[in-house]
């Protein structure tokens, strides 16, 4: 049975109302000795109890996506096949562009939301570069299959979840599709291809978007196997012009360090909660070390790029959370990189999908217009300090000031790392 389908929290559900009905109709008709009695009634409210905290856990899953499947959820899974050493640019000096092209075959996607607005629909990749076997899950735009459209190629946009964290998240949760339709069918936002990769490679660590040889090449897996599938298989535009990747909370992280890392592969990328430093993900395998931390944090990285990369980052958090990531990165960038600061109030939410959902709107009409889809009519109003989230200032753009301080009690370590705390990992998911 479907961790995450109808017939299971169903069955959680009779279980929760038969658990609670038991002891009101036998508490006072158990018969033996006294010990046996009170054993019985034990386990009376024993169940009770685990059932109801089983349906609630269930909703919860649901509703947030965390695990997909119960090889996630029990720390089985694991879909690295190999994880050879693929050196600085994570091909291992294979070129991509001499491969044969991948062949896929997709099937509608199962789960809530999934069949909506057109369908989602998924494949399993045997990624060959990165070594590892996963699915991925794709949403075409409406005007895929108009007959007016069959000559155009559409941008890119990878979809990233948090960790834990299942590739239907974007989907189920977030309701990407749902929203974007009408948008995309109005013209207000480009027709934009949706790719969710998984992101949950090994058991009970975030696997994140690191190289790490014998361990897992996800950095390899999710820019360079998932586009060349996407590209050989559907009207996609070429990277980086027709390429962005968008995340939360961990899958923020991902987000901006691929962008940063492959300005070669991504035009664009989006941060929702995010941080810089790996160790705001407390079971980060990027964080095991100095060396990988460094490696993989995206704020390092650019400070370090001898050239600035043609990149537009979006970033929006709430002070402590995401918020400082973006300042950070925001002191250092130089034209013709681009950094967007959204300052987020408390009284917005937490780090939950309540905070991030109502900004699938405004972060799509962000992409279109700096992925250079011109043709849509969507005005995002955040950029030009109108309408719109309290913002910070971009790199070549000015914005409004935000109502707090940048720092936020942060050190200058913590600032320039984007981590306002070690102890707000334990918050991250």
């Amino acid at each position: 049975m479907s961790l995450t389908g109808t017939p299971f929290l169903y069955s959680t559900a009779v279980l929760a109302v038969v658990a609670l009905i038991l002891p009101l109709v036998l508490w006072s008709r158990v018969r033996g000795p006294k010990p046996l009695r009170a054993a019985a009634r034990l386990l009376m409210l024993l169940f009770a109890q685990g059932t109801a905290v089983t349906l609630i856990f269930v909703l919860v899953n649901n509703q947030n996506n965390l695990y997909d499947n119960w090889a996630d959820l029990l720390g089985t899974g694991n879909h690295v096949q190999q994880a050879q050493d693929l050196g600085r640019d994570g091909t291992g000096g294979i070129a991509v562009k001499r491969l044969p092209k991948v062949k896929q075959t997709f099937t509608a996607a199962s789960g809530p939301a999934m069949g909506s607005a057109g369908g989602v629909r998924v494949t399993q990749l045997k990624g060959r570069v990165s070594g590892v076997n996963a699915e991925v899950y794709v949403w075409l735009p409406p005007q895929y299959d108009d007959p007016a459209y069959r000559n155009k190629k559409f941008p890119v946009v990878e979809l990233l979840p948090g960790y834990p964290g299942s590739a239907k998240a974007w989907y189920g949760s977030l309701k990407v599709h749902e929203q974007l339709l009408p948008l995309m069918r109005s013209g207000q936002v480009a027709p934009f291809i949706l790719v969710a990769p998984r992101t949950n490679l090994l058991a009970g660590v975030d696997t994140g978007c690191a190289n790490i040889p014998g361990q897992v090449n996800a950095d390899t897996w999710l820019s360079i196997d998932v586009p060349k599938m996407v590209v050989d298989n559907f009207r996609a535009q070429p990277a980086p012009r027709g390429w962005a990747v968008a995340g939360y909370s961990a899958g923020a992280h991902c987000a901006v360090k691929l962008a940063v890392a492959h300005p070669d592969r991504y035009r664009a990328a989006v941060s929702l909660s995010g941080y810089n430093d790996p160790i705001g993900e407390r079971n980060s395998l990027a964080a095991q070390s100095p060396a990988l931390r460094a490696e993989n944090n995206p704020y390092l990285i650019l400070k370090k790029s001898a050239v600035p990369p043609r990149i537009a980052l979006y970033i929006s958090g709430e002070s402590g959370d995401g918020y400082q990531a973006g300042v950070a990165l925001e002191s250092i960038a130089k034209a013709p990189t681009t950094v967007h600061v959204v300052f987020l109030p408390r009284s917005a939410g937490g780090h939950n999908m309540a905070l991030w959902r109502p900004q699938v709107d405004t972060v799509f009409r962000w992409l279109t217009l700096q992925m250079g889809q011109n043709h849509a009519q969507g005005r995002d109003g955040s950029v030009t300090g109108g309408t719109g989230p309290v913002t910070g200032s971009a790199a070549g753009t000015t914005g409004t000031t935000p109502r707090s301080p940048s720092t936020a009690g942060s050190t200058r370590a913590e600032l320039a790392s984007g981590t306002a705390s070690r102890a707000g990992a334990a918050q991250k998911r």
